[in-house]
């Protein structure tokens, strides 16, 4: 039995051009290395999963190579990584300062890598300044964050700063479309486009959720099973219960609305859902707000077909009532009927309108 290599660090990028989504990081490290004028201290900013430890390892061994240290064992020796969040002693920042000094064996320059280095110590960073401030002429550091705010503004001033951005959702999946389609995995896009939102562009935990639902779905991935593995409503059963809704038909939408709480989905995330579902219909009448929607095509189309049963003012009715019913949940001593009350209100949107239309 072979060992499983998660996709995360099977196909963690080896080369800038394959980094996703940092372009505006990685056209810079490289424009800086070609041109011999990159910065001694960086510091790599931004929300976990995105890729700075990536281009981190790429950059020290890009400049390794063009200092001349092309094998493996010559590159291994002049890379430093550190770990902060377990190593954040000022003794452990003295050993750093102490190797530091010493001129590399190989090629031109040593790269130290900081990782999480917001973790380190008040007295730790003092006794860094130093060193960062005039490290040298074979030194690199570059120093990675989730938590830009947490280090001290004498570090900050004395790095160049890097902020690296969430991930598209769109790049996300383009990004598991390629992994899916090298593993042999089927899928269907929207399926592919929930796991990339529920990502929340964190490339790492897509590949996460992307690689338990290859093997819950085995290799078969379809957006009911990405929906039933996020342990979150799909799309379907909203539209289910607005049709429900508009028909005024309150058994059926209370009826559905029950099965879902027997599932055991949360009654407030429900209509919280719900109140984002209307708002994504809202947007769906106008071909200018069209793009505000976060869903698949497929999905898109559907939300577009529903929202020309809709007037605009009772979906800012429907808004309301869902957003009402989100904010008084929590005080509430009977929150299910919170929820009740509103899809019976939700119901009853169409029913002056359903009446006059039988009467004519």
């Amino acid at each position: 039995m072979e060992n499983f290599v998660v996709s995360a660090r099977k196909y963690r990028p080896q080369e800038f051009d394959t980094v996703v989504g940092q372009s505006h990081i990685t056209d810079t490290l490289e424009h800086a290395i070609e041109e011999n004028q990159l910065a001694q201290a960086l510091l790599f900013c931004g929300p976990r999963g995105v890729g700075k430890t990536t281009c981190a390892r790429i950059l020290a061994r890009k400049i390794n190579e063009k200092s001349g240290a092309n094998d493996d064992d010559g590159f291994a020796l002049n890379i430093y990584e550190l770990d902060a969040a377990s190593n954040n002693s000022v003794d452990d920042i003295r050993d750093l300062t102490d190797q530091v000094r010493f001129a590399p064996q190989v090629g031109k320059y040593k790269v130290y890598i900081i990782d999480e280095v917001h973790m380190l110590s008040t007295a730790a960073f003092n006794a860094f300044l130093k060193t960062l401030e005039e490290p040298p002429a074979h030194a690199i550091f570059i120093l990675a964050t989730t938590e830009k705010h947490k280090i001290i503004p004498t570090i900050l001033s004395r790095c160049q700063i890097y902020d690296f951005k969430r991930i598209t959702i769109e790049d996300i999946q383009d990004h598991l479309r390629k992994i899916a389609d090298k593993e042999g995995i089927a899928y269907e896009d929207d399926a592919l486009y929930m796991v990339a939102q529920k990502a929340d562009g964190a490339l790492r935990d897509a590949l996460s959720i992307f690689d338990r639902l290859s093997t819950f779905s085995q290799k078969n991935i379809t957006l009911e099973k990405a929906a039933e593995v996020l342990n979150i409503l799909d799309y379907d059963q909203y539209l289910n219960i607005v049709d429900f809704a508009k028909d005024n038909k309150i058994p059926e939408v209370l009826t559905a609305f029950d099965t879902i709480v027997k599932k055991g989905f949360d009654p407030h995330v429900f209509i919280a859902g719900l109140g984002s579902h209307f708002r994504d219909l809202m947007m769906s009448q106008n071909p200018q707000t069209l793009a505000l929607i976060e869903v698949g095509e497929k999905t898109k189309q559907k939300f577009f077909d529903q929202s020309q049963k809709w007037s605009a003012q009772q979906l800012i009715d429907a808004i309301e009532i869902c957003n009402f019913a989100d904010i008084n949940y929590k005080n509430s001593k009977n929150p299910r009927l919170t929820v009740e009350i509103a899809l019976m209100q939700l119901s009853s949107l169409t029913a002056g309108l359903e009446a006059k239309k039988k009467s004519s």
